[in-house]
């Protein structure tokens, strides 16, 4: 970052500013976990579900960003134990793999916004200082016809608890063919 380059710190943090930040991605974990120090955070970091839930549990963090896929698991579980412990932490998610049921998964479990990848530090802080009055901006390209098929199947397929049988037979489809639907990434 340039000096030219200035970042809004204006909006309070509050006095309890950890953050605990979980993501597989050492290098992306790495630049992010010094771009939030430089915004104020105490920043610790996870790279694993085990990991984070060990240290969610031992100091339960004001703020967490949280990957939604991790090596070992889902990271709702991670957003799950923060929030059993601490219940005004502000957790955001964050996916390669956006859809619509685990965004609202997300927010059902306590996280106050979902992120898709690559999402960079600002984003990131402006989602965890955002209050619920304020608006997101809508999307300026509304999403294509196959990729709300594929939102509908994953819906489906989080409504079934992933259970890829019990979604074919919803969805009245093949399992094999289902399953080479969610193989791939989602359709823009």
């Amino acid at each position: 970052m340039n000096a030219a380059t200035e970042i809004d710190t204006s909006h309070e943090l509050g006095e309890d500013t950890t953050l605990l930040l979980v993501d597989d991605d050492k290098p992306f974990l790495t630049r992010l976990a010094r771009a939030m120090e430089t915004r104020g955070f105490v920043v610790d970091t996870a790279e694993s579900v085990e990991e984070a839930i060990a240290k969610a549990r031992a100091n339960p963090p004001a703020y967490a960003v949280v990957d939604m896929r991790l090596g070992d698991g889902n990271g709702l579980d991670v957003v799950k134990a923060i929030r059993e412990k601490r219940e005004d932490s502000r957790t955001v998610i964050l996916t390669g793999y956006g859809n619509i049921a685990t965004a609202v998964t997300a927010v059902k479990l306590g996280a106050i916004d979902y992120l898709s990848k690559p999402a960079d530090a600002d984003d990131v802080y402006a989602a965890l200082i955002r209050s619920g009055g304020e608006r997101v901006a809508p999307p300026e390209n509304p999403m294509s016809a196959d990729r709300v098929r594929w939102e509908h199947i994953q819906r489906v397929y989080e409504m079934c608890e992933r259970n890829v049988s019990e979604t074919a037979r919803r969805l009245n489809m093949h399992r094999r063919t289902l399953q080479r639907i969610l193989a791939k990434r989602a359709p823009r």
